[in-house]
């Protein structure tokens, strides 16, 4: 399975991808042990049952990173030059331990590079649901 080309992504198109993931506390344990993160709402359930959300949070970078690897099948596998950048990244709800992330990926807009005449730059919406 490959991802697209340039040339095959079409403006408004919506991906829908399969694959889901169930978050695991031990996801969590060692994405926040891998990044040096030792916040104790996303490793400490004594810490975090006394806050409003009452047990540990999943942590956040662990999720956008998540919900980009998931949609990476079906739209840049083996295909994409580079990542350029994002914006407007926004957590809407908590993700805790248990729930499965589903993703979907709106393909915004495309353009031809300014930069290099044989590639595009292709802009993705992608939002993940739990």
């Amino acid at each position: 399975m490959r991802g697209l080309y340039y040339e095959e992504f079409e403006v408004g198109h919506v991906f829908e991808h399969a694959v889901g993931r169930t978050v695991t506390e031990m996801d969590n344990m060692l994405f926040s042990c891998l990044t040096l993160n030792p916040q104790p709402l996303h490793i400490d359930h004594a810490f975090a049952a006394q806050t409003e959300w009452g047990k540990p949070l999943v942590n956040s970078l662990f999720t956008l990173g998540l919900m980009i690897g998931i949609s990476v099948s079906d739209t840049t596998l083996g295909t994409t030059i580079a990542n350029l950048g994002m914006t407007d990244v926004k957590f809407g709800k908590p993700v805790f331990h248990g729930d499965t992330i589903r993703v979907k990926t709106e393909v915004v807009s495309k353009r031809e590079s300014r930069s290099r005449p044989d590639a595009g730059i292709v802009e993705f919406h992608h939002r993940a649901y739990n």
